[in-house]
């Protein structure tokens, strides 16, 4: 049967008679019919999925209303019901599924049912859709892993004959950084593929080009909305979500009857493709030796083959056509010179010590459109935040660019004086920039023990200062620790429980008493020397403590008392004098 492609319906060209003449052909071949009606649960019509049937735009549609292939189900049909798995090697090669295609489609209804088994996914929904949008990956042509190979592209969806998309993924996926293209067996296009994109065979990409990856991210945008797939209606509405065309519903529909009735597994790479497709062209350009106004317009160029490169005439990607392909325009790179994406290099916690060097160092690994790794992208990194920290050399905004592994690692982080958290940014790429954000923290400089450097008591008489100064050091790992923030409390406990509002004080600013000081830090050499300190009328020994960021203390005693031989505040010295002892009479 002559195959033919259209493009995606626009509004006011729905060529509805040609699909009703495809229809009554079916019919009148007694090949599988295309209705709507057929199905699981049969029943249904197109209105009652509610979907627009054409529209200029992509409308939400995962393949963006771009070209498919029109081709019909062989007019033989397998006559086994329900028994369309594990049959022979046999069979015509266009009615046949290639190897890999048939076990990516399976492994997809498998994994489906597993997480949401209310859909009920038919891997044979998944093959009709796979038959229109790509002849089954062009007859099997992919490698051991299920990538296609070459990548499979679609032509640009520049508005000419086609939807207009403008690029959206940087040309990371279908190496167009001008207009968006369908990429890959389910041809996604990439804004639809970066919601929807999979990884089902576990290499760590979701590649749109890997039949295992594209045939479960078709599977689950079917899904969608809390569709189930065995009521008629459902089915309908996921189909349109492909593709708002009610000529591409019936299509899928006649693929789908005829993969239920039974298929057969082919070798891969041995599957026929689709013949002769055409397109509308676009209009022609305003350049030197082309036709005159009125002129027929020649053939439209055709979905890009392997690796990019257009090919003359109206083919789709991946079609078998024979026509000559020229070179592309040295300007334009390929996918293996065209940056993807931007992923963390291995960075750890990003985690250092006030006025130290951070242990770990911001690294990116660029790779290209195919997932490769990509050498010579230029990666901005910036230091945003109040810390104080900066890239060694005091900068705050570096550019490295990536080595030949991909890979690009920031200079050394220097960490300011004030704790708290800060952010380093990775950017890369442009038009469509690749960003990578890494959170850091800066810690208080901190000391594992504190200790006084003298045991000389500390005493004074109420109402006088300590004559004696309290001294002490701070170490980290038996190093001095500079820097360190102490608080110093009166206390009536050692755990520091309970503050005391009586006894030793200390002044503040203005001269007034206070039993908590909060600003005091180490010298470079970890020392302290504590602020005068002033005893009450209240006399006793009393409970100094000090704390460290990082945990360690210190419980230093302060004695008020009065001198040997002073009468304590409030009397005098005649009450406090010793009586003498009267002697009693003889």
């Amino acid at each position: 049967m002559a195959a033919h492609i259209r493009r995606r319906l626009r509004k006011g060209a729905t060529t509805t008679a040609v699909a009703a003449a495809a229809v009554a052909a079916l019919a009148a071949s007694q090949a599988p019919a295309a209705t709507l009606a057929d199905g699981p649960a049969g029943g249904g019509d197109p209105k009652a999925a509610g979907e627009d049937t054409a529209s200029a735009e992509d409308d939400g549609a995962a393949t963006g209303n771009s070209p498919y292939y029109t081709d019909l189900p062989p007019l033989v049909t397998p006559d086994k019901p329900g028994a369309s798995s594990n049959l022979p090697v046999t069979g015509s090669a266009e009615a046949g599924i290639p190897a890999s295609i048939l076990a990516a489609y399976k492994q997809a209804e498998q994994t489906v049912r597993t997480t949401d088994p209310a859909c009920r996914l038919p891997w044979q929904l998944l093959a009709a859709i796979g038959k229109v949008e790509s002849g089954q990956a062009r007859g099997g042509r992919v490698d051991a892993n299920g990538t296609a190979s070459p990548p499979i592209l679609g032509p640009a969806l520049n508005g000419q004959g086609f939807a207009l998309i403008r690029d959206t993924d940087g040309g990371a996926y279908d190496s167009d950084a001008v207009h968006d293209r369908a990429v890959g067996p389910m041809q996604f296009i990439p804004s639809t593929w970066a919601s929807w994109g999979q990884d089902a065979n576990g290499d760590g990409r979701k590649d749109p080009n890997n039949i295992y990856d594209a045939a479960l991210a078709a599977g689950r945008y079917l899904c969608a909305n809390d569709r189930d797939l065995a009521i008629a209606a459902d089915l309908d509405k996921a189909v349109l979500s492909y593709n708002r065309s009610n000529e591409y519903l019936r299509t899928v529909r006649s693929w789908f009857s005829y993969y239920q009735r039974g298929t057969h597994e082919i070798p891969d790479g041995t599957g026929k493709l689709p013949t002769a497709p055409s397109t509308p062209s676009p209009s022609p350009s305003p350049n030197p030796g082309t036709p005159s106004p009125g002129a027929t317009p020649g053939p439209k160029p055709s979905p890009s083959p392997p690796g990019g490169k257009p090919t003359p005439g109206p083919s789709k990607p991946g079609d078998g056509s024979t026509s000559p392909t020229p070179k592309p325009p040295t300007s334009k790179p390929t996918p293996a010179e065209t940056f993807g994406s931007l992923e963390n290099a291995g960075t750890g916690p990003l985690r250092a010590t006030a006025g130290q060097a951070f242990d770990e160092r911001v690294a990116v690994l660029a790779r290209n459109a195919l997932g490769a790794p990509l050498g010579k992208v230029s990666v901005t990194f910036t230091v945003t935040g109040n810390t104080g920290t900066l890239f060694a050399g005091g900068k705050k905004t570096v550019t490295v660019r990536t080595g030949a592994d991909g890979t690009a690692t920031a200079p050394e982080l220097r960490a300011g004086e004030k704790a708290g958290e800060f952010t380093v940014t990775a950017v890369a790429g442009t038009g469509r920039p690749r960003t990578l954000t890494y959170a850091a923290t800066v810690t208080a400089r901190q000391a594992d023990t504190i200790a006084r450097t003298d045991e000389k008591a500390l005493v004074a008489a109420p109402g006088e200062k300590f004559a004696d100064a309290v001294t002490v050091k701070a170490t980290y790992k038996d190093a001095a620790a500079a820097g360190v923030a102490v608080t110093a409390t009166m206390v009536k406990d050692p755990l520091g429980l309970f503050d005391n509002d009586k006894g030793p004080y200390f002044k503040d600013a203005a001269g007034k008493p206070v039993r908590t000081l909060t600003t005091l830090t180490t010298d470079a050499e970890g020392m302290l020397r504590l602020p005068e300190i002033f005893a009450d009328g209240t006399e006793g020994t009393f409970k100094l403590r000090l704390t460290t960021e990082g945990g360690a203390s210190v419980v230093i005693e302060l004695t008020i008392q009065a001198p040997e031989g002073t009468a304590p505040e409030g009397t005098t010295p005649e009450e406090t004098a010793p009586k003498e002892t009267e002697t009693p009479d003889a």
